[in-house]
């Protein structure tokens, strides 16, 4: 007896489907059935390629888990913008962690913030690091996010063994690796990448209720058309950097 479109599409969502259905449904001549076939293989496709992405970014905390079972996976956000601060985090991941996570800039915001909660109820330890825009003006963007990822590592309620950083090296004596482009290349930074971008976005939205005209809640700090413009008219706001160029301009027009 042949199996209706509805007994079909329930046996395709199983975790094992049997290669004779498939087989069967392959020569099954209703337009409906093939429809079926082809959404199983769309899916099974993009399950594969998961996998392998997968696969491709824990490379690094493969290589290291025998020896470091506790790494940290750390990343930045924030060091462009011309207003707030720069926030950091670290993440320590269980082994089996296998949500698909990838560096935050090439995920939506939806997507960012589907993850988020994710992430934070799986990770061992989540941390945050923070330097304000009075801190990176005093020591440079760039040292003031190191700084800021020193503190989120040692926040950390879990101590690592070994940190993957992206790009910056922490100041700690806990050994490291810097990974170019680290948040495309390790699933742990990229949870770091994930959690640092969302927790910032949402600071910025509240700063664009304390501080308007500036089109913080959109542009998070980034010097757009309607950023400058703000700066024009309402002038320096107290969370502005005043060691990048385009407010020590408007601070003097």
């Amino acid at each position: 007896m042949t199996q209706t479109l509805s007994e079909l599409r329930t046996l395709l969502k199983a975790d094992q489907v049997d290669e004779a259905l498939l087989t069967e449904l392959a020569q099954d001549p209703r337009v409906g059935a093939q429809k079926l076939l082809e959404q199983y293989q769309n899916r099974q496709a993009k399950a594969e390629a998961e996998a392998l992405a997968l696969n491709y970014r824990t490379r690094y905390e493969r290589k290291l888990w025998a020896q470091y079972p506790r790494i940290a996976g750390i990343d930045e956000v924030g060091r462009g913008p011309l207003a707030g601060p720069v926030v950091t985090c670290a993440v320590v991941l269980p082994q089996d962690f296998d949500l698909d996570v990838n560096d935050s800039k090439q995920l939506s915001a939806h997507k960012r913030e589907a993850l988020f909660p994710q992430i934070m109820h799986e990770a061992l330890a989540v941390s945050l690091g923070v330097a304000d825009n009075h801190e990176i003006d005093r020591e440079n963007i760039y040292h003031a996010t190191e700084l800021a990822m020193g503190r989120a590592v040692a926040s950390l309620r879990v101590q690592p063994d070994y940190l993957l950083v992206d790009a910056l090296t922490v100041p700690t004596n806990i050994p490291q690796r810097k990974l170019i482009h680290g948040d495309a290349n390790s699933i742990s930074i990229a949870a770091a990448s994930i959690v640092a971008k969302v927790v910032r976005d949402r600071l910025m939205v509240m700063y664009d209720r304390v501080y308007p005209g500036y089109d913080l809640a959109d542009n998070m700090g980034y010097g757009t058309a309607k950023h400058l413009a703000g700066l024009r008219e309402c002038g320096v706001s107290p969370i502005h950097r005043m060691s990048f160029s385009p407010v020590r301009e408007a601070a003097n027009f």
